[in-house]
């Protein structure tokens, strides 16, 4: 199963304890209620069905726990949505389903199939996402008057962050297994072994075992990069591990990528986080020689212009470019550019569908506005922050206020 990552966090408010799970489904039967919440029944088909997709998603935690969580709280949202005659449209739920979908590098239909193969019901899909999107516009439509940022805001963030990210410089080893969907199991297992590794030497000695990058010829090892390379979401996993300590396994697009801590450094001048990144993707046949295909094509370019050459008089759709924010980008592919600088090339990663081998070549690394930038980017994650406090804060008195009764 390709990598899905979820855009959404449960609240986790007002509930912060249940007590035991309820049985399992074959004692109280597939669609008896397992919680009341108001005037709204939680079942037990419901629950496994959520346990299953946050299995795929690979969410971290005690999973059982979040899945009921995350149904009582979406119950206690849905009150409040129809309460303010709010719910999301037809188009805006199936563009919020693409974007998740394209996360994996996957279109919706093929997606929505994916899930099913696994045992997931489209319309648990469906409600995981429309409620949480109109929950997100409810909140931006009640709240977004009273989010004000000041100056003094932006500034007093930027000092805070810039010891901490800014002016850092990450030493990493790096382990990618491949995990296509029949494999995926087994490689979730070895990927497990690895995260308890706190040697280098063992680190080293398994990425040369079994890595897919082409850093297994260094045994995983990389050079410096400032922490803002990476993608901002793996900055503080990052900065919590001490040297020899490895990430827990991070799900890709028919992979899995493990990090080993190194080093860490501050420097006086590090660059700004970037505002763009500019990227090309060709597509190689994928399957026997593959690999070794792409490789011989990176070793003939010297910048992304070369690649409409190597595109001419193929399909459209065989050349793929981008120009897009960092928190837009896929974060397989915001893993590997993290590593490249421009006119550089990778060429471990996959489609979705396994049908093709991406020769992903990084154009630029684009931060115009220097300072000014910055400040929009911390200005846009400080609103966010307030807007997320609101949420929570109406969340746990919502939750507070109605009748939930555990059977």
């Amino acid at each position: 199963m390709p990598a899905i990552r979820s855009i959404f966090l449960s609240a986790a408010l007002g509930v912060a304890a249940f007590g035991a799970l309820p049985a399992p489904a074959t004692a109280q039967g597939l669609f008896a209620p397992i919680v009341t919440v108001g005037d709204r029944v939680v079942t037990n088909y419901e629950l496994q069905q959520r346990i299953l997709l946050l299995e795929l998603f690979r969410s971290p935690g005690d999973i059982n726990q979040m899945a009921l969580t995350q149904l009582v709280d979406e119950r206690v949202k849905q009150a409040a949505l129809e309460r303010a005659g709010l719910a999301l449209t037809d188009d805006g739920l199936r563009d919020a389903m693409s974007d998740i979908a394209a996360n994996a590098n996957l279109e919706l239909d093929a997606f929505l199939a994916r899930l099913a193969q696994n045992g997931v019901e489209e319309q648990t899909f469906r409600d995981y996402v429309s409620v949480n999107i109109a929950w997100r516009d409810y909140i931006r439509l009640r709240y977004g008057d009273a989010v004000t940022i000041t100056e003094a805001d932006v500034d007093r963030a930027l000092q805070a962050t810039e010891p901490n990210s800014a002016g850092v410089e990450l030493l990493l080893g790096e382990i990618i297994l491949p995990a296509p969907p029949d494999r995926a199991a087994e490689a979730q297992r070895v990927a497990e072994q690895i995260a308890g590794i706190t040697s280098f030497a063992a680190f080293e000695a398994a990425a040369r075992e079994v890595s897919a990058s082409r850093s297994r010829e260094q045994s995983g090892r990389l050079p410096w990069a400032p922490l803002s390379n990476y993608p901002p979401a793996l900055h503080p996993v990052f900065l919590g591990l001490e040297p020899g300590e490895v990430t827990a396994p991070i799900p890709i697009t028919n992979g899995i990528v493990l990090f080993q801590l190194r080093d860490v450094r501050e420097v006086a001048a590090a660059p700004a986080a970037p505002a763009q990144l500019d990227y090309m993707i060709f597509l190689v046949p994928n399957g026997e020689g593959s690999l070794a295909e792409a490789a011989g094509i990176a070793a003939r370019l010297d910048s992304c212009q070369d690649l409409y050459g190597v595109a001419a008089g193929l399909p459209e759709e065989r050349l793929i470019v981008e120009s897009r924010a960092p928190g837009e980008v896929p974060q397989d592919i915001a893993l590997e550019l993290a590593k490249l600088d421009a006119d550089e090339t990778s060429v471990s990663l996959t489609s979705g569908d396994g049908q093709w081998r991406y020769l992903l070549m990084l154009c630029d690394r684009f931060r115009e506005g220097g300072a000014e930038a910055d400040r929009e980017v911390v200005r846009g994650n400080l609103r966010s922050q307030q807007l997320a406090g609101y949420a929570d804060a109406l969340l746990a008195d919502l939750t507070a206020g109605t009748p939930i009764t555990y059977e």
